[in-house]
């Protein structure tokens, strides 16, 4: 596409990036008053886990649609699905509700995060799609800073619902937008969704989820429970395997797995998600309850984090530009990656607000190194009729490391949470905090009540919670630089490369 058609489009494709990256953040800030009115402190994962989940089963499914029926029009229905979604967490009742309307809101944001990077890769070749990372990332950076100062100003002036509610202006004006501006290109071929192979991810990938979320927590690792997800994972997947390999169009292409630059990326995409996603989402509460920030301020304390970010996308995007090589950015992003990881498990009640801002720039500056890049990597690794489900499949990787993470790292938090409390108050104690059960709840507001050697406790009960969430997170992220070392350098497409016929347009 030309530089003008670019410019016409890409500021819709930023702002429904915008859209799914700000919902995330802005829930994380208000979640502390989410879980003080609606339930216990150890329902928070799931309200994350929920919507992390229907991402990952639904990005497969968005990825393909796109390649079988045109982009525009899978792009905006997942924006659709998005805001119905917002709306119905708006209106939640009780965490049940907004635990299953997440879920449905994640949906949608399955098909905005694979849909934007798609219509990227249409419009963009590879060697020149180095140049518009720094653009996303400032998206991404503008998302995760901005999204906890106005998730803060909402929670401390309104009510935590309209986190929700403020998806709805953003959201129709991105698909008034691309209604009316995206254009793209389609490819004529036969429509033949793999349901079944759909169907068997999705039990499959949330029979895991359940497991990592209710062992060793709500069921012991021995229980029938446990052993019953597990044989529905493994059956459930197997059978996916079998299906993949004789459906004419499978939902996940396993011939794609052959490039191992994209199972590298993969890979490493599903490790970033893990160490990173999951262990990010304590953040906020630990910022409010141990170190006393406001809900807004708790969203200026990420700055640091979301500058690294920015900074190092910036020059990544234009070095990978410039030069066309980008192996040695995955390699450097992960080491600093692994010392981050390091130094935000030494976080404790005493630690102040500059060095956690240290800690969370170094984790900035490997993020940098490793988001986009990784995206880039994984559609340059595949043909072109292949570039939907190459960036479904790169984001479903890093999507179900999420939530793996989350929910693996909300078990060891409650565990940890529940230990400490009960070494300090005793086990009915820790009981009534932790789940909000006789009124008691873990929330800024009422934590000035509570008298001081109960405050002490879950003051000192959350931060080491979290430092023991950033501790085992460590194990995944020194993977990262392992898996990178087998990534090699192959020539980046460029714009002088035919890449497709175009046979119609998709108005």
């Amino acid at each position: 596409m030309s530089d003008k058609t670019i410019r016409v489009v890409l500021p819709g494709l930023l702002m429904a990036m915008l859209l799914a990256m700000l919902d995330n953040v802005i829930v994380g800030t208000a979640m502390p008053r989410i879980v003080g009115e609606l339930g216990g402190v150890d329902h928070l994962s799931w309200v994350v886990t929920a919507y992390v989940l229907g991402t990952t089963v639904s990005t497969p499914i968005w990825g393909k649609l796109g390649d079988l029926y045109g982009r525009k029009t899978v792009f905006l229905t997942s924006i659709v699905l998005f805001l119905a979604g917002s709306a119905l967490c708006g209106v939640a009742q009780n965490m049940p509700e907004l635990i299953g309307f997440r879920a449905f809101q994640g949906l949608g944001a399955g098909g905005l995060i694979v849909g934007a990077m798609s219509v990227l890769g249409d419009l963009v070749p590879p060697r020149e799609r180095g140049k518009y990372q720094g653009q996303f990332a400032a998206v991404m950076a503008v998302a995760m800073v901005g999204g906890p100062l106005v998730g803060g100003f909402i929670t401390d002036h309104a009510n935590w619902r309209w986190a929700f509610f403020v998806n709805l202006p953003l959201g129709g004006a991105a698909l008034a937008l691309l209604a009316l501006r995206l254009d793209l290109p389609k490819r004529r071929t036969e429509h033949r969704i793999d349901w079944v192979g759909a169907s068997l991810l999705s039990v499959g990938v949330t029979s895991l989820v359940l497991i990592t979320t209710w062992g060793g927590n709500q069921y012991p690792w021995a229980s029938v429970q446990i052993f019953g997800l597990a044989a529905l994972a493994v059956a459930t997947l197997g059978a996916f395997l079998v299906v993949e390999r004789r459906h004419p169009e499978p939902i996940l292409p396993l011939s794609i797995f052959a490039n191992r630059n994209f199972t590298m990326i993969a890979g490493i995409g599903f490790l970033v998600g893990f160490a990173m996603f999951g262990a990010i989402t304590f953040l906020p509460l630990y910022q409010q309850i141990v170190q006393g920030a406001s809900a807004t301020n708790s969203g200026l304390l990420l700055l640091p984090m979301m500058a690294g970010l920015l900074v190092t996308s910036l020059v990544v995007g234009r070095i990978i530009t410039k030069t066309g090589r980008y192996r040695a950015f995955p390699i450097i992003g992960g080491v600093v990656m692994v010392a981050a990881m390091v130094l935000l498990a030494q976080l404790d009640s005493d630690t102040s607000k500059v060095m956690s801002g240290v800690y969370m720039t170094v984790l900035g500056l490997g993020m940098g190194c490793l988001m986009q890049t990784s995206m880039l990597i994984a559609q340059n690794s595949v043909e072109l009729k292949d570039l939907g489900v190459a960036s479904s499949t790169a984001t479903f990787a890093r999507s179900i490391g999420g939530a793996f993470g989350v929910a693996a790292f909300g078990a060891v938090f409650n565990h940890r949470l529940h230990d400490v409390l009960g070494e300090r108050l005793g086990s009915q104690a820790a009981d009534q905090l932790a789940s909000g059960s006789g009124g008691a709840t873990i929330d800024p507001s009422t934590l000035a009540q509570l008298p001081a050697p109960v405050r002490s406790a879950v003051v000192d009960a959350i931060s080491s919670g979290v430092s023991n969430v950033f501790l085992w997170s460590i194990a995944a992220a020194v993977l990262i630089p392992v898996l990178a070392l087998f990534v090699r350098d192959v020539a980046l497409r460029g714009s002088e490369e035919p890449e497709r016929t175009l046979v119609a347009q998709e108005g």
